[in-house]
């Protein structure tokens, strides 16, 4: 069965163009080749920053002498300064847009796409809630939807407690924010402005986790984390498939539907060109397996299937040609 990634990745046409022609390097610097220097920023998605901060730590303990920063400001704040080059690469929890990578060649950066991993973004309540075990897409529908009249739960099912829903979800600078609202609402910006919002996702786990009445959503990492503290909500998709809970299984197999998605790192051909950044990029690409997955010490998401590891390895060596 094919993953998720194949209904939602869009293949950028600078890294299509950039492909052709591409050839394995053979004198790449890295933990074992010539001692590096230098520092660098990443910033971006907060749902990817567990898997760029795993990815930092190690590569620095192998190369003192380099210094990596990640940030999460967003994915699409990210995005912003990516492009005015203040970042050698953005995380990303959504595919870059037509817009953005317009944005980026006008000012002389040109995005190289990595899918690096799979998540399964997961709808959360407290642990003391009794009354949800699943709920329909339309049902997220009608609680997220711009302009919704929902206030409380028993207005989404009157056999639920006429206690108001607090919700918890990511700011509009967030790509989980950008595919959660189009997969449930239809459009980006079709949301209910009118819940606790944040870029970093420990504040939802928080709010979540200390508020009986609460639902949120974020990344699987943050649900894996925290799953004593969280109870996660099956999702029906409204196809007669039923009520299926995120899982490595779920998400890589593609059957948590529609809130899987492939996660991404966009570093740009031109700081590419320096031995620190594409030592880090070789070394990320060719570990970050190591650091997927759920157990103890692992970040929380899914390995990507071969096709899709492939890719990111040839938009890599295709750009540093």
């Amino acid at each position: 069965m094919q993953g998720p990634a194949t209904l939602r990745l869009s293949a950028l046409a600078v890294a299509a163009a950039l492909i052709v022609g591409a050839c394995q390097s053979t004198n790449t610097p890295g933990p074992t080749g010539p001692a590096l220097s230098g520092r660098f920023l990443i910033d971006g998605s907060s749902t990817v920053y567990p898997i760029t901060e795993a990815m930092a730590e190690e590569f620095q303990i192998a190369n003192p002498g380099v210094a990596v920063t990640v940030a999460f400001s967003g994915t699409s704040a990210g995005f912003q300064k990516y492009c005015r080059g203040e970042s050698v690469a953005n995380d990303a929890s959504r595919p870059i847009k037509q817009e953005e990578i317009d944005a980026c060649l006008g000012a002389g950066i040109t995005p190289v796409e990595l899918p690096v991993a799979y998540d399964g973004l997961s709808v959360v309540v407290n642990p003391a809630n009794d009354w949800v075990s699943c709920l329909t897409v339309s049902q997220l529908h009608l609680i997220w939807d711009q302009g919704s009249t929902v206030q409380m739960w028993a207005d989404v099912d009157p056999s639920w407690p006429a206690e108001r829903i607090n919700l918890y979800g990511p700011g509009a600078d967030s790509g989980t924010f950008d595919y959660f609202t189009e997969e449930i609402n239809g459009e980006t910006d079709r949301s209910r402005s009118d819940y606790t919002q944040s870029e970093d996702d420990n504040p939802l786990v928080q709010g979540v986790a200390n508020d009986t009445y609460a639902l949120g959503y974020f990344g699987y990492a943050y649900y894996q984390e925290n799953r004593d503290r969280l109870k996660v909500v099956a999702i029906d998709a409204d196809e007669g498939g039923g009520c299926v809970e995120p899982t490595a299984e779920t998400i890589s197999g593609g059957t948590y539907t529609p809130l899987s998605r492939p996660l991404f790192i966009y570093p740009s051909r031109e700081a590419l060109q320096r031995p620190e950044v594409e030592a880090f990029f070789r070394f990320y690409i060719d570990n970050v397996d190591l650091y997927l997955g759920t157990r103890e010490g692992q970040v929380g998401y899914i390995p990507l299937h071969e096709d899709l590891k492939s890719e990111a390895q040839a938009n890599l060596e295709a750009a540093l040609q």
